[in-house]
């Protein structure tokens, strides 16, 4: 039997944003299915479709401290999203952190806040790692 409320977190596991998304989805009592990209990467498609979804562009969803280390060309305001896209493919931690998809929606959750407006349901409070409490009542 499938979730009703099925959620997938794109997620790289050394982001404590992604970390703190994960866990707020839990806290709110979420099953998600985590996608750790570093390891199962991308597919043009694949991307195309979640930045389709969250209203974002490749150079939009870039993650520019990763482009500054692996491909400062991508920095390039002449850059075409094409070419972003492609590099993304290659590099997956070039894609920003965590993409969120549930039956509400899909977003960059940056802040981690943010992913609470794609849930159903949440805690009243949340601690993120590095202790800043989250009250949502």
């Amino acid at each position: 039997m499938s979730d009703p409320f099925p959620i997938t977190v794109f997620h790289n596991p050394a982001c404590g944003t992604s970390r703190n998304v994960v866990a707020m989805i839990e806290a709110a009592g979420y099953r998600p299915e985590v996608v750790d990209y570093l390891q199962a990467g991308w597919t043009a498609e694949q991307l195309s479709a979640l930045f389709t979804e969250a209203g974002l562009t490749p150079r939009t969803a870039l993650r520019e401290k990763e482009a500054a280390a692996t491909v400062p060309a991508l920095l390039d305001p002449a850059t075409p999203d094409v070419a972003i896209l492609a590099a993304m493919l290659t590099h997956p931690v070039l894609v920003n952190r965590p993409l969120v998809r549930t039956p509400r929606g899909t977003a960059m959750c940056r802040p981690s806040e943010r992913v609470y407006g794609l849930l159903d349901r949440r805690p009243d409070r949340f601690v993120k790692e590095d202790g800043e409490v989250v009250t949502l009542a």
